[in-house]
């Protein structure tokens, strides 16, 4: 009853109903929320703690910047959904709101836009040595088919491709990256492709502020290669994963391609299914299985294979003890 009493305080007010509404469907900061509501930052900043503290709104750090969101789960996402349907789709404050955000939004589009066409030339340059992302997208899907997909987990999510891959097939999906630029990126990708249920957030990949057990699928999508300590970071992607969680790698098989070291700054030049497997089993996962998609036409020592590994949690109470091991 005294959360309910709380909720229901924290949204009897005008300013923080019209955060509710603006928040619906966008990660903003409160630079952003200032410029949509017309309002001083103080004022909007006591506004967003009210509604934190009630549950209503979720908060995620990135260095300076302080995200604000709908919360996504609890008593205070429901009641934060049931207010926003009951609000007036006429309101003339709310459709100036609406208004001010579609120029904040197409102001961080088009930073976004810019920031991509810099450094599409030199991902082209890479992706032209293998198959089509959409065959490993294709193979990626099919390797959850069967599965449950409720709650996806995109660790490295960069852009946010993956997010957008999955997007129609999962009700909760969450991608972590270290870098604000491509999270910046991902932002606009999504709200362009209308996925309000999709979101990103700053984070660490060898420490992720990720519930245990709350995720149906984790991906890590061309990431391993970066790592200092990929091994680390697929057995915190088990951590989060639930018991008979799926689990998706994707990566390059082993390779000679020097320059991606030297010019792009890859760690490890690709990876084979034992040294894979071995990581897998020892984070808990079983039933792993590889698929290996290579570019046709070109000579071996100028192409890459992307390999996919996919698991299964186990759902025995020693997979903790296995963590703790390595």
């Amino acid at each position: 009853m005294e959360q309910l009493l709380s909720g229901l305080r924290a949204v009897a007010e005008a300013t923080r109903l019209r955060l509710l509404a603006v928040l619906a469907g966008s990660d903003l900061t409160v630079t952003e929320l200032t410029q949509v509501l017309g309002q001083s930052q103080p004022r909007i900043s006591r506004h967003l703690k009210t509604l934190c503290d009630a549950g209503l709104l979720t908060r995620s750090q990135e260095g300076a910047w302080v995200f604000y969101r709908l919360a996504d789960e609890g008593a205070g996402a429901e009641l934060a959904h049931s207010v926003l349907a009951q609000l007036p789709e006429n309101d003339p404050e709310l459709a100036r709101d609406n208004e001010r955000l579609n120029k904040v939004r197409k102001a961080r589009a088009e930073t976004a836009a810019n920031f991509f066409k810099e450094n599409a030339q030199e991902w082209d340059r890479i992706r032209s040595l293998y198959v089509p992302e959409s065959d490993v997208e294709q193979a990626m899907l099919k390797a959850v088919d069967g599965f449950p997909t409720d709650n996806l987990l995109d660790i490295g999510t960069g852009t946010g491709r993956i997010l957008q891959v999955f997007g129609k097939h999962t009700k909760r999906a969450l991608g972590i990256d270290s870098s604000r630029e491509m999270l910046a990126v991902a932002r606009a990708k999504l709200e362009e492709l209308d996925l309000p249920h999709c979101h990103v957030r700053q984070g660490d990949i060898y420490n992720l502020d990720v519930a245990p057990d709350s995720m149906d699928v984790v991906t890590i999508h061309h990431v391993l290669h970066y790592l200092d300590e990929p091994a680390t970071a697929i057995r915190e992607a088990c951590r989060v994963l639930r018991p008979g969680g799926r689990l998706l790698l994707v990566d390059f098989a082993p390779h000679q391609i020097e320059y991606l070291r030297s010019d792009y700054a890859h760690r490890r030049l690709g990876f084979d299914d034992a040294e894979i497997t071995a990581w897998c089993k020892a984070a808990g996962i079983e039933a792993i299985k590889s698929e290996h998609l290579e570019a046709s036409g070109r000579q071996k020592d100028d192409k890459l294979v992307v390999a996919i590994w996919s698991g299964t949690r186990k759902k025995t109470a020693n997979v903790m003890q296995h963590r703790e091991v390595a």
